[in-house]
């Protein structure tokens, strides 16, 4: 007989092995039952179908006796209540250290759980980036306003990227890197950017914000592959391919007025979070943006040094700096509808309207030339509905009989370069077919300030050649002619340390670059213009 007939319900196959098992099935059910049932086992009984009257009565009685001694089990143990509660307390107490031990090992293995799994996600996404600025990079809140537009993308020819990890690997570096250069911290030991000053033209001191290899390198990814690729307005002339100074100046060429407005603060009031929009209009997703407007943007630092570590502690909004490859174009790109604007409400008055940078040019002439108030009341609301600022202090009006410019170029007549600058130039050339070399000085480079003064000279020339190619071209063929004569004995100290380049191009002809120090290849344009 098996377990089962502690039950009631009993195994006629199986006989009792030995006289204590079948002692045992006695004490465990009865002695008449046990008879019962080894008597049809053995054949002395036939049990039809249908149990007999005298079966069901054995049976019954069995079971009967196996409740009166779990009963009497039960009586026996709370007969002594001090001994009752003590083994009730110790079975809780038994069953509570069980169940501590299960819920410690469950939350150990969900820590476990969750540690990998924030790991994965973190090759995977960027989830933080900063205080302030990293909502945009939740995507448990992923919605219609979240998500980006493909359509819009294509529309204007740019990658399209959905996530940090695209970005990183259209960018070809790896998720990490990308995180650590478009990480925003209120205090640091690590700048992105090497800081200085020089001196304006106008007076004062203008602060470069010159980034590291690294972020510049990114942010070249993001002038070549996406700003580069969108239209802006046809008024702007600044940072753009076959524009310039003077593609700015031809519009303004002979006429009665010419007005010149500038920008005050142009680059440090173009925040992140127009930057960002300047993104999601394009097209891009919220986290795509997100990290387009922190590698594009830096805030303004204070450097300090406590306990022998030197601190950056940023204050203020972030905003475009001067000095990163990507902000002309982020500008351009920026004001294609203040560009709009200004050039409508020019065109209402009669006026021509282009825009270098922050220099804002009108000119008109005939009935134009008398609405000049006019057009700078409405200049004005268009300029402080767009959130900018007039340097009230560059404000020229520029009237037909006095000299007329445009950036730098003169305009009355015909577009030309400074005389007084020209005369300057000559005189400065004819000193050294006089002297020599020796001791002169051009825009600050040359004689005890160091650098190589025929290297200035040159640049100033190759940039009357691009205003007035014959004038120009006599120029840099007499400064080339001084040179060759005088190379010789110019003992040339570097205005700045060069290094040697530790890259060279690729003999395979693939379009990539190899670093002889870092045995790595990378794409061509990481090194543009480097």
């Amino acid at each position: 007989m098996s377990d089962d007939t502690a039950t009631g319900v009993l195994d006629l196959d199986e006989p009792p092995k030995d006289r204590k098992e079948l002692w045992e099935r006695i004490r465990t059910t009865s002695r008449d039952e046990v008879i019962a049932v080894e008597m049809m086992r053995l054949g002395f009984w036939d049990e039809p179908k249908k149990p007999s009257a005298p079966t069901r009565l054995i049976r019954r009685m069995g079971e009967l006796q196996r409740e009166m001694r779990e009963l009497a089990d039960v009586a026996a143990g709370v007969a002594d209540h001090e001994a009752a509660l003590r083994r009730i307390r110790e079975k809780r107490m038994a069953e509570a250290r069980r169940k501590r031990v299960e819920t410690r090992e469950r939350q150990e293995r969900e820590r476990r759980e969750r540690a990998e799994a924030w790991r994965q996600r973190r090759q995977r996404e960027i989830l933080y980036l900063g205080a302030g600025v990293s909502a945009g990079l939740s995507q448990a809140g992923d919605d219609e306003r979240r998500r980006g537009n493909d359509a819009r993308l294509r529309e204007h020819g740019l990658p399209i990227l959905h996530s940090a990890g695209d970005v990183a690997a259209a960018m070809e570096i790896d998720l990490g890197e990308l995180r650590f250069l478009s990480f925003h911290r209120r205090v640091s030991e690590t700048s992105h950017y090497r800081r200085f000053e020089i001196p304006k033209k106008t007076g004062g001191r203008r602060l470069i914000s010159a980034p590291m290899p690294r972020l510049k390198d990114a942010q070249r990814w993001l002038l070549v592959e996406v700003l580069g690729k969108v239209e802006v307005h046809r008024a702007a002339h600044g940072f753009l391919p076959g524009r310039s100074i003077v593609t700015n100046a031809e519009p303004h060429v002979g006429r009665d007025v010419v007005i010149n407005l500038d920008l005050k603060d142009f680059f440090p009031s173009i925040t992140y979070r127009r930057v960002k929009g300047v993104f999601r209009a394009l097209g891009y997703c919220e986290e795509v943006s997100t990290i387009f407007g922190l590698l594009a943007t830096e805030p303004d630092v204070d450097t300090l040094e406590l306990d022998g570590r030197v601190l950056h502690v940023h204050r203020g909004e972030r905003h475009l700096p001067q000095g990163s490859p990507a902000s002309p174009a982020i500008t351009n790109v920026l004001c294609r509808r203040f560009d709009h604007h200004l050039s409508g409400t020019a065109s209402v008055h009669g006026f021509a309207y282009s825009r270098y940078a922050d220099d804002l040019t009108f000119s008109g002439s005939g009935e134009a030339a008398a609405k000049v108030g006019n057009l700078l009341r409405d200049v004005r609301r268009v300029i402080d509905f767009h959130d900018l600022r007039i340097h009230e202090g560059k404000t020229r009006v520029m009237r037909k009989g006095r000299r007329q410019e445009v950036t730098g170029l003169t305009v009355n007549r015909a577009i030309g370069v400074d005389r007084k600058s020209l005369r300057r130039l000559r005189a400065v050339l004819f000193q050294i077919e006089k002297d020599g070399p020796e001791g002169k000085i051009w825009n600050g480079v040359g004689g005890e300030s160091g650098g190589d003064v025929f290297s200035s000279l040159l640049g100033y020339a190759n940039f009357v050649r691009m205003v007035d190619r014959a004038k120009g071209g006599v120029l840099v063929e007499r400064i080339q002619s001084l040179r060759r004569k005088y190379d010789h004995q110019m003992p040339v100290t570097p205005r700045y340390p060069k290094k040697t380049p530790s890259w060279k191009l690729s003999p395979d002809g693939e379009g990539t670059v190899v670093d002889t120090k870092k045995e790595e290849r990378r794409p061509w344009w990481m090194f543009w213009k480097r």
